[in-house]
């Protein structure tokens, strides 16, 4: 797939107007106060996960309403010193998996939180453990298109919810800094982190790339592939929801929460994904931290030949050691 979105040189001053509702602040304190009553940790249990370096152990916390979300929570084993941490989302369809998949933050030497996506966890990965029982309202099957056609019904708002009320459970564990959390997610997971920055205002960092959620408009004129595929799709037969639908994406805008974000930020974004689209995740990057009366510390890595998988391994190098200094004591 060649480059197909704007030329790098307008990449770098892609600065689109914002496009939000008038009560996009409330609509989120609302949301979050109705759920952030209650002690987000329900049980915390030790897991054998078959490793001699990390343990790991099963977290269920208070999400969305209350409702159940799973995670897993793994740090260097034998060590109870507090630990600047890392709460990670995964990607779009993917659920939690298993203890032993994602050891990259523990064995850096962080406390870190893998949260599962509510309702999700079917399409590639090893499964997840949270079921979504709001996920009745109209809308089409994916995750991406539940509940499409109310901001209050869409899965989004639940999703991002739960990533919020994840950096509360991580914070509240043995063995963390809560000083020191910072927000790491792909694709989705970049969308989530964001969010979370936008919404967590003493988050001490962000790790985002290729993030979902980003200029979704223009990403609908852009590209049909991956989630915004399925959202063109249900568009295509129903044909008169467009103003509503238009309306719900405006609460869950990934520019919106950057603009409203404080914590260092760290951004990846390959140049040739047709899965989220490069001007998504510059229009977040340029606007970040500018409601905040800030300049936070931030850098965007690009990586012109590549797709959704950016710089993949090289880029997550990038990541460890961006971290490692921004997180240092």
């Amino acid at each position: 797939m060649p480059a197909f979105d704007l030329p790098p040189a307008e990449l770098e001053k892609h600065r689109p107007a914002p496009d939000e509702p008038a009560d996009f602040d409330a609509f989120w304190r609302a949301t979050l106060g109705e759920s952030g009553r209650t002690e987000p940790v329900v049980s915390v249990r030790p897991v054998d996960n078959g490793l001699r370096l990390v343990d790991t152990w099963d977290v269920t916390f208070r999400g969305f309403a209350g409702d159940p979300v799973r995670a897993w929570y793994t740090r260097p084993a034998g060590d109870p010193r507090p630990r600047p941490a890392v709460v990670e989302y995964a990607g779009y369809g993917r659920g939690r998996g298993l203890p032993h998949e994602r050891l990259t933050w523990a064995a850096a030497g962080y406390a870190h939180l893998l949260m599962d996506n509510r309702g999700q966890g079917d399409q590639y990965g090893s499964g997840g453990d949270t079921p979504d029982p709001h996920a009745g309202a109209p809308g089409g099957p994916g995750p991406v298109v539940r509940g499409l056609l109310d901001p209050h019904d869409y899965h989004y708002r639940r999703l991002i919810t739960d990533a919020v009320r994840a950096v509360a459970a991580l914070r509240s564990l043995p063995g963390v800094d809560r000083d020191r959390v910072a927000a790491v997610g792909n694709s989705q997971g970049g969308g989530l982190a964001l969010a979370v920055a936008g919404l967590v205002p003493d988050l001490a960092a962000a790790v985002v790339s290729a993030p979902l959620l980003c200029g979704i408009l223009r990403a609908l004129d852009l590209t049909d592939a991956g989630p915004y595929g399925e959202i063109a799709t249900y568009l295509s037969v129903h044909r008169g929801a467009e103003a509503a639908a238009r309306r719900t994406l405006s609460y869950v805008e990934g520019v919106s929460f950057a603009r409203r974000a404080a914590a260092p930020a760290h951004f990846g974004v390959g140049l040739r994904d047709t899965v989220c689209p490069p001007s998504g995740a510059y229009a977040a990057y340029n606007r970040y931290g500018e409601l905040t009366g800030r300049s936070p510390l931030r850098e965007i890595h690009a990586y012109p030949f590549n797709q959704h998988e950016g710089g993949d391994a090289v880029h997550v190098r990038r990541q460890l050691s961006w971290l490692a200094d921004v997180l240092a004591p």
